[in-house]
This record gives C-alpha cells, sequence and structure tokens, in this order.
C-alpha cells in the first residue's frame, strides 16, 4: 500500500480568498492547450491562423466549464440541483462531466466555426490532439481532492483515501490520467502529425477516450447517489462512453471513406 499524499484542496488562501488546485489544474491545461496549439495551427491544412488561437481557446475554454458543469447536474447530481441550485456555481468543490464538457465544447466549437468561416468538425480536429492535456490536469485535480476513487483492492500501488474507509482503494484517478491523458495524447499527436481526412482525428479522439473511460470505470466506485445502473456493475460512465466509440468509429469509417 501506498500512502496517500494528503494535499490541502487549498492552494492560496488571502483572507476570504481561496484559490483550489482544482480550478488551477483547469488553468493549467488551458494553458497547455493554447502552448501547443500554437504550434498545431502551423501546419499547412489548419483551418485558422495562429493569431486565433486565443479565441479558439477561450471559446474552448467556456464550453468545458460550462457544459462540464451543466453535463454533471444533468447525468450525475439533477436531484441536489433541485434541492439546492446554488451547486451549480460550486465547481471548486468538484463535479465535472468530462461528456457534459465535450458537447460543451462542440457547442463552442460550432459557434466559433461560423466565425471563422469553416466547418466545426475542423476545428475539433485541431483541438483533439490538445484535449488529453486537459483531461489529465483534470484527473490530477480529481486526485488533489481525493474524489472519484477506486474499489477497494489489495494490489501494492493502492492507496487509502480520506473519506473512502479503511481499506485501500485502486488510485482511479490516476489511472484516467495516465490512459486519458498521457497516453491518448500520445497517440493522437502521433496521428495527427500528418494530414487526415477530416473528422478522422475528431472520431478517433472520440473512440478512444470511450474505450479507456469505459475500461477504468471498472476499477472505479461509481457516484454514491447512482450506484451501478443495471446488471450490477454497467456504470453511469460506460452507459455515457458506449456512444462515443460507436460514433467515433463510424466517423473514422465516413471520413476515409469519403476521402477514397
Amino acid at each position: 500500500m501506498i500512502q496517500y499524499p494528503s494535499i490541502d484542496p487549498v492552494a492560496i488562501a488571502i483572507g476570504p480568498l481561496k484559490v483550489h488546485w482544482y480550478g488551477l489544474m483547469y488553468l493549467v491545461g488551458f494553458a497547455g492547450v493554447w502552448f501547443l496549439g500554437k504550434k498545431r495551427v502551423e501546419k499547412p491544412w489548419s483551418p485558422i491562423k495562429p493569431e486565433a488561437m486565443e479565441d479558439l481557446v477561450f471559446y474552448g475554454a467556456m464550453g468545458v466549464i460550462l457544459g462540464g458543469r451543466i453535463g454533471y447536474i444533468l447525468f450525475y447530481n439533477f436531484q441536489e440541483f433541485l434541492n439546492d441550485p446554488t451547486i451549480l456555481i460550486k465547481i471548486w468543490q468538484g463535479g465535472m462531466s468530462f461528456h457534459g464538457g465535450m458537447l460543451g465544447v462542440f457547442a463552442a466549437m460550432w459557434l466559433f466555426a461560423k466565425k471563422q468561416r469553416c466547418s466545426m468538425l475542423q476545428l475539433t480536429d485541431v483541438i483533439a490532439p490538445l484535449a488529453p492535456i486537459g483531461l489529465f490536469a483534470g484527473r490530477i485535480g480529481n486526485f488533489i481532492n481525493a474524489e472519484l476513487w477506486g474499489h477497494t483492492t489489495d494490489v501494492p500501488w493502492a492507496m487509502v483515501f480520506p473519506g473512502g474507509g479503511p481499506l485501500p482503494r485502486h488510485p482511479s484517478q490516476l489511472y484516467e490520467a495516465f490512459l486519458e491523458g498521457v497516453l491518448l495524447f500520445i497517440i493522437m499527436w502521433i496521428y495527427t502529425s500528418k494530414q487526415r481526412p477530416t473528422m478522422a482525428p475528431t472520431g478517433m479522439a472520440l473512440m478512444l477516450y470511450g474505450c479507456f473511460r469505459f475500461f477504468v470505470e471498472f476499477f472505479r466506485m461509481p457516484d454514491a447517489h447512482l450506484g451501478y445502473i443495471f446488471l450490477n456493475w454497467v456504470t453511469m460512465g460506460q452507459i455515457l462512453s458506449l456512444p462515443m466509440i460507436i460514433i467515433g468509429a463510424g466517423m473514422i469509417a465516413f471520413a476515409y471513406r469519403k476521402k477514397s
């Protein structure tokens, strides 16, 4: 068993003002997307110029934050929202849905595409290899918050999480950080190093994320107020990821078929 490195979720406190690590992780993610995105849009097939990258990141950030929070409320915590609507703005407490954030980003890219006079899928192809940066930062934020831990286990790297009881558990946040962040980034960065058919990078990112998330859900505890949706093992995360796998695979097949 590895000792969980208990970290104060508040990174900086100045009087009543508190800056949480969870929020800082989002800033790190957005900064990483901007920095590498500037290099990515220098490719000759990019639909936008490097000077438009700041606006692209801003639109994407709004889509992630608004879509992620609204998605979490709708998919995972709607009953509590009905009891206390103010939880919608308490993002420092955690509670962001990737699937909601993804839908928010698609909506943001649709708006930005109209402004840039290009297609939405051309823009999502640009950010597809960059999204894992934000995913990695977000999962590290979950780990610092000691939330979204996994099932009890006796593997050597298990940890006892605050609020998770006395038994060691899978550090499923780190599993996701590696698969959805590090591994997905490497695959997508290499895959998009040369021009691919429009829609193929977006489809690849959707399919791979869906596969990784579906797999990690076997180690991660479902939300306590939801539990398993059916069959005593299917979680909400798996239900939301399955369409991503199917749609992503379909987009890849359609993109290459259209090219040929």
